[in-house]
């Protein structure tokens, strides 16, 4: 270990030693170009000075009395400043040099937090390990103070996820092309260490599994950047993981180039697995790439609140706030509040579930994120018609109060009230998840506490008013319920085989129940007329 810190101190003197070199041949050659700027600024002077005294002795030689008003003009720039652009050049080298050793420096940086990390994980596990007796008697005498010098890093694994993405967008009147890439580097137990989003260049001439195998370079290059030598990397995109593992060759082309430079990179780890991920798994890192896209589509603005960002709406193509941009979850496309409101105002009227409006994109547009710009009855709508969606016909339930009516599944209704009645399975009693009062499952009344369910109906043999009503209207239409759901059926036309949503089959004429296809009672099928109004009706 000694040597190991007298090797790396010696590596450090020498860096040191190499940068103040470099620094004192870059003055020495400021200094000696702008002695040649001035060299050369007085040899001009001095030739135009020669210049007019020659041109004015010619004038008193042919023009004795005329009165001579010469002046001296500043050295002429008319030729090329090789000069100046030496030194810009040499202005240039040293300010890259600076961005590459501050660069150089914060993964140095990084590398030291994250082998602490790494020291302080495998201790603690350790101390997890000790027997509790040994912890009781020498527990207090456990240290083991982290040394800088150790490369934890080097013997861990570590996952990198990676994405890049390929965009047409629009910048004001402009369709453009634009491309991100996101990488986010987790240790083995999936706690970020370094997370990171580029724009790719010359993304116009790029295809999707070209940004994805670019995602895969800057990946595996920031992870040896972190000297990390164990990684397995993830990505969604099957083709570029075929890619990667060599399954199928990209041919005689720039992605069989960008192909080939991650198959150098590869060698460079001492452990390297793909793996081929779900999209649902890689959202953060997806992100990343889009945040990086809207980095490149956005421009700064004066507004009357002060600065502020712009961004042109794909559907409306306006140039909207980028504060009053609405990113779809999962997909992350944006779109302007407004265009996003009428979308999904436009689906509910049709009682369709919302999605992304971007072409070919099926992300269902999240009900929570909605409340940014929907009114927060329609935010109840959809979430009520996601519920009712969930939930099997025969295990719906209703709240029995009609100021609730709140929707529930049996199982979910039986649960929550298990929880204050343990005898709620067989009394029928059930607390409503919303309101949070009792009502009775089989009577479809507020909890009667005092009596059970037969008790009730015979001191209530008459249904409630709105029940009646409903019962009424049922007869005279000649309706049918559903004997297993309670579900109301109205016969159209065509023959008395019915299907509940539910799916019971019975007889719409005594409520029989067919069973394997066959009926159970002896009523007739169909009635002629009855079949041939439905079809005339078809036709």
């Amino acid at each position: 270990m000694e040597n190991h810190s007298r090797d790396k101190g010696k590596a450090t003197q020498t860096d040191n030693e190499d940068k103040d070199d470099l620094q004192s041949v870059l003055t020495l050659q400021r200094h000696l170009l702008m002695e040649a700027k001035t060299l050369d600024s007085d040899l001009d002077f001095a030739f135009q000075l020669q210049m007019q005294e020659a041109f004015s002795a010619s004038l008193s030689v042919h023009h004795p009395s005329s009165s001579l008003d010469v002046t001296l003009s500043p050295p002429s720039d008319m030729g090329f400043d090789y000069v100046t652009l030496m030194l810009q050049d040499i202005e240039r080298f040293e300010m890259e040099r600076k961005d590459r050793e501050e660069s150089e420096e914060e993964m140095r940086r990084f590398r030291n937090d994250l082998n602490r990390s790494i020291y302080d994980q495998n201790f603690a596990r350790y101390i997890m390990n000790v027997p509790e007796q040994e912890w009781n008697n020498y527990g207090d005498n456990y240290e083991r103070p982290y040394d800088g010098n150790v490369v934890e890093s080097q013997n861990e694994g570590f996952r990198v996820y990676v994405k890049g993405l390929v965009s047409e967008e629009r910048i004001r009147e402009m369709k453009v092309t634009v491309g991100g890439v996101g990488v986010a580097i987790c240790d083995f137990w999936n706690n970020l260490v370094l997370e990171l989003r580029k724009k790719l260049d010359g993304a116009e001439f790029m295809t999707g599994e070209m940004a994805g195998v670019e995602a895969v370079i800057h990946g595996l290059n920031a992870a040896l950047s972190l000297d990390l030598k164990r990684v397995t990397l993830f990505v969604d995109d099957f083709l570029v993981y075929q890619f990667i593992t060599g399954r199928q060759q990209p041919g005689q082309s720039k992605l069989g180039t960008k192909v080939n430079e991650v198959s150098l990179l590869q060698k460079r780890f001492t452990y390297f697995q793909p793996s081929f991920a779900a999209r649902n798994d890689m959202s953060f890192v997806f992100k990343l790439a889009r945040d990086a896209i809207v980095s490149q589509i956005t421009w700064p603005v004066e507004t009357s609140n002060g600065k502020g960002l712009k961004e042109t709406c794909m559907i409306c193509f306006e140039d909207t706030d980028a504060t009053q941009m609405f990113t779809v979850d999962g997909c992350f496309h944006r779109y302007c509040f407004s265009c996003m409101k009428q979308h999904v105002e436009v689906k509910l009227l049709n009682a369709m579930v919302a999605s992304c409006p971007h072409e070919g994109c099926n992300t269902e547009v999240t009900i929570d994120s909605c409340g940014k710009f929907l009114d927060p009855k329609l935010v109840e709508i959809m979430s009520n018609r996601k519920k009712e969606a969930s939930i099997a016909v025969s295990e719906k339930v209703y709240c029995a109060f009609p100021r609730c009516s709140a929707l529930m599944s049996k199982s979910e209704v039986l649960q929550y009230t298990r929880t204050v009645m343990l005898v709620a399975e067989q009394s029928g009693a059930r607390k409503c998840v919303k309101c949070h009062r009792f009502f009775c499952i089989y009577c479809k009344v507020p909890w009667h506490f005092d009596m059970t369910c037969i008790d009730y109906k015979r001191l209530n043999p008459h249904p409630a008013r709105e029940d009646a009503m409903l019962n009424t209207l049922a007869t005279k239409k000649r309706w049918r319920e559903c004997i297993k759901c309670k579900h109301v059926i109205e016969l159209g036309g065509g023959c008395y085989h019915i299907t509940c949503r539910c799916g019971f089959e019975f007889c719409y004429t005594c409520g029989a129940e067919w069973r394997n296809k066959k009926p159970t009672c002896s009523c007739p099928i169909w009635d002629e007329p009855n079949i041939v109004h439905n079809r005339q009706r078809r036709q």
